[in-house]
Order: structure tokens, then C-alpha cells, then sequence
């Protein structure tokens, strides 16, 4: 007996719940083709001012599940799947933009062996979106899957179906607007099975509780923030490559034009110097922080997650095991030359031949005692780990030995 829950949050909508909840049980026969025996439909009234929980609770078939006060959209969502009984649970909003017809085919994609169907309004289906949201709307999922490395078309479509044992995985969620995208971030980074399904998308009943700005704002600090909490070095050391690329292309572009007969540099060539300095220094930092941040999670996390700077290991041993000697070539080149700076210095160069070794000898000490630094943290991080499960797997040795002794003892 296969059950789907069907979860409404109604906020203040009067004019289009009972089209919508009607439009639901509707579906009744096509969900029963498709192995669904049984619909449960439940509307989350949260906290509405006008007439919608009357409306909702004359309707024959609706759960009616209400808020005292206005808790929010991913408040109301969450009541619902915790009141909700089916195996599969699914939810769409109620202003009648997302199709109900379409939760069968959503349910047979699931029973497929998907965990997350998500209904995209951008994977091919007609959309009444306005331009801006539609704008918006992409780039949230453009940026999901640069940084999730799964290609994602809607990563905030209110009209999914998803299997109960999932919301183990993807918990906690937030109660406001943004539920959806940190449902999606979370799924992916979880390993959660995620398919696409094409939906038409209709202009809304009423009017708009979106703001484009706001709320897309929360948007995205809500996506970046989510995967930093699994994977920081995918954005981190993303931010930190590209400093590291632009301190190499100033110093290739420097390269060149000494090899081109040039040597003098006016005012916008020291402030690339300056800007490559920083922006060098400054990118090793960020990657090493990501790298250390990504560990920390590995310890903290139970089960596996999706990490990695490119979704594979680059190195057959893992590159924070190399900081130490790469620290320690950085740091000795650095003092190497800013010693020959030094003695060239004192036998009468004129510094305006020596400044710009000697910034890259800073900018090579830095780097290296960087490297050094991050190195031991990340050992002694791996040390108290290692400590931890050892005294673990010693604790139950030796509760398996006194249970093994206490029966001979009988």
C-alpha cells in the first residue's frame, strides 16, 4: 500500500485554495496507475488572516493543520511533512502556478528509484514566470551546480515529490521562502538521487508575497552558506585559485616584458605588482582555510558527503600531506632571495633595481610560513581524530571482554 502525502502552506489564500486542494484529489486515478494506492492531502493554514482555513476545512478530503500566528512558508512546509503519513511526500504551493496533474508522473519517476523529483519549470515545460524571477531563478541553479557539480535546472521549484527517509538526510531546513533552494543544496551535497521533470508554470491567484530583491538575497546566502557547511574548499578554493592565478599572471606578464627589453614600470604596472602581492598571499590563505574547514567537516559528519575541490582527488596522496615540504621550499626561496637583494644592496645596486625582488621574497616568506602553519594544524587535527577512534574501538575491546568474562564467571 503506497501511500502520497501532499502538503499545501496557505498564507491569506482565499481566492485560489479550493481550486487548487480540488485540482489535488483530482488526481486520484492517475496516481493509482502509476502504483500510488492512496492520496493524503494536507493544507497548512499558517497563520492566514482572511478566510482561507474556513475555505480549506469545508473541503471533503483536506487535513487541515493550522498555525496560530504566520510562522513562514518552510514553517508551514515542515508541519506538514511531520503531520503527513504517506511513503512519498510531495508539495506545492497555493496560488495554482505549479500543475497538480502533474504528481503522477512525479510519483513514477520516484517509485523508479529516484529519492528527489523535483517538478522544473526550466527543463523544458511553459513558463508565465516574469522576467526578473525567471533571471533569478536560473542563476540560482546555474551557481547550485557549479558549486554541487550535479547540473541542476530549478533548484528553488515549490512542486517536488521526495521518499519519507530523505528528510533524515536533508534536515535541518529553514522556515522562511528559502527552504526550497537548501532543500536542493543539502540533497546534493547528501548524495541524495535527484531527477528533473518538466512542468508548465502559470501566472500566480492573487498577488506576489516574493520580493526579487529580498528574498533573493536570503536566496543566495542560503545556497552558498548551505555548501559551505559540506564542502568549503569548493568555494573557498575556488576564491583562492583565482588569487593565486592572478599573482601568476602578473608575475608571467613581468617575465615577458623583462624579456622584451623592458625595465621600467610605470604606475598601473606597480599597482599590478602590488595587487598581484596581495591577491597571492591572500588566495593561499583562502584555499588553505577551505581545506581545513573541509577536513574539520569529514570529522564531524557521520556518513560520507560530497567534498572536493573538483570531485576527485588530483594527487594519489592528498595535497594537505605535501604543505610542509612546499612550505618549506617557498619559505627558504623567499629567504634566498631576499638575501641576494640584500647583498646586491649593500654593493651599490640602486633599490630601484631590487624592490620588486624583494616584495616577491615577502610574498614567498609569507606563503611558505603559511603553508608551515596550516600543515601542523591539520596534523594535529588528524592526531586528535586518530586518538579519538582508537580509544573508541579500545572502549568497546574492553566491554566485549568484561561481557565475555562475566558469562564464564556464571
Amino acid at each position: 500500500m503506497m501511500t502520497l502525502s501532499v502538503v499545501i502552506p496557505a498564507y491569506n489564500e482565499e481566492n485560489g485554495i479550493k481550486e487548487i486542494a480540488e485540482r489535488v484529489l483530482g488526481v486520484r486515478p492517475a496516481l493509482s496507475e502509476v502504483g500510488v494506492d492512496q492520496l493524503e492531502l494536507l493544507i497548512v493554514d499558517d497563520g492566514s488572516m482572511d478566510k482561507t482555513a474556513q475555505i480549506a476545512g469545508d473541503i471533503e478530503g483536506v487535513r487541515l493543520v493550522r498555525h496560530q500566528q504566520n510562522l513562514g512558508y518552510g514553517a508551514a512546509l515542515k508541519t506538514g511533512f511531520r503531520r503527513s503519513t504517506g511513503e512519498l511526500i510531495g508539495f506545492l504551493d497555493a496560488d495554482g502556478t505549479y500543475p497538480p496533474e502533474y504528481f503522477p508522473e512525479l510519483c513514477k519517476v520516484t517509485l523508479d528509484g529516484a529519492e528527489l523529483v523535483i517538478g522544473s519549470r526550466f527543463a523544458g515545460g511553459s513558463s508565465e514566470m516574469p522576467v526578473t524571477r525567471r533571471v533569478g531563478n536560473r542563476f540560482f541553479a546555474t551557481l547550485l551546480s557549479i558549486i554541487g557539480r550535479q547540473k541542476v535546472s530549478d533548484s528553488a521549484s515549490g512542486m517536488r515529490v521526495f521518499r519519507r527517509d530523505v528528510l533524515e538526510r536533508i534536515y535541518p531546513l529553514p522556515d522562511g521562502l528559502n527552504l526550497t533552494p537548501v532543500m536542493s543544496t543539502r540533497a546534493i551535497h547528501e548524495g541524495v538521487r535527484i531527477t528533473e521533470v518538466p512542468i508548465p508554470y502559470s501566472e500566480r491567484v492573487g498577488q506576489s508575497k516574493l520580493s526579487v530583491v529580498r528574498d533573493g538575497s536570503v536566496f543566495l546566502h542560503s545556497i552558498i552558506w548551505t555548501a559551505l557547511t559540506y564542502n568549503p574548499v569548493r568555494i573557498l578554493g575556488l576564491i583562492g585559485l583565482g588569487g593565486i592565478l592572478l599573482a601568476l599572471v602578473v608575475a608571467l606578464a613581468l617575465v615577458f616584458a623583462r624579456l622584451s627589453g623592458v625595465t621600467s614600470i610605470g604606475p598601473w604596472g606597480v599597482a599590478a605588482v602590488f595587487a598581484a602581492l596581495v591577491s597571492g598571499v591572500t588566495g593561499v590563505s583562502i584555499f588553505l582555510l577551505g581545506v581545513t574547514f573541509n577536513y574539520l567537516i569529514s570529522l564531524f559528519y557521520k556518513r560520507p558527503v560530497r567534498q572536493g575541490l573538483f570531485g576527485r582527488p588530483l594527487f594519489k596522496t592528498p595535497l594537505d600531506s605535501r604543505f610542509w615540504w612546499m612550505g618549506l621550499l617557498s619559505l627558504a626561496t623567499g629567504i634566498l632571495l631576499g638575501l641576494i637583494s640584500l647583498i646586491l644592496g649593500l654593493n651599490g645596486w640602486n633599490i630601484a633595481r631590487l624592490w620588486l625582488y624583494l616584495l616577491a621574497s615577502a610574498m614567498l616568506i609569507l606563503i611558505g610560513v603559511q603553508l608551515i602553519i596550516y600543515w601542523i594544524l591539520l596534523r594535529v587535527l588528524d592526531e586528535i581524530s586518530q586518538r579519538e577512534i582508537k580509544t573508541a574501538a579500545e572502549f568497546r575491546e574492553d566491554v566485549d571482554l568484561s561481557a565475555g568474562m562475566e558469562k564464564v564467571d556464571v
